[in-house]
């Protein structure tokens, strides 16, 4: 019976980690680029939707690229909410890019829309 338990709080143990991990992974930074760029287009997709608010913005030059914003509760301390901005708006996203050259994803610390910026992560913000 001992071993039976023990055996059980190691397997706990061992999916706990693995999850914690994988949540690790999905919500810092290590899949993106350390420099910051600036990526600007039109807004062509907003989803509010958890776990990460997102945007499509499509570029000039680039294609369509995938924002990801903060998770809601930063995204709405920032003051982008629902109806700040709408398809088909100018948009300036500063952020790291994916680490992957060929994705074409963003993770913003910082939105302009019409002249209004939203500080996602302000934290984590290297330029003015």
């Amino acid at each position: 019976m001992m071993q039976s338990l023990s055996r059980r709080a190691v397997l706990g143990s061992v999916l706990g980690l693995l999850m914690v991990t994988g949540a690790y992974a999905h919500h810092g930074w290590s899949w993106a680029e350390a420099d910051q760029v600036e990526l600007s287009g039109t807004i062509r997709e907003i989803s509010m939707a958890p776990p990460h608010p997102t945007l499509r913005v499509e570029t000039q030059n680039d294609g369509l690229w995938l924002v990801e914003l903060g998770n809601p509760r930063l995204t709405q301390r920032s003051g982008f909410v629902e109806g700040v901005a709408k398809v088909g708006d100018q948009i300036v996203a500063l952020g790291n890019r994916s680490l992957d050259r060929s994705e074409k994803r963003m993770k913003a610390v910082r939105i302009t829309v019409a002249g209004k910026v939203y500080d996602i992560y302000p934290e984590r913000i290297q330029t003015n």
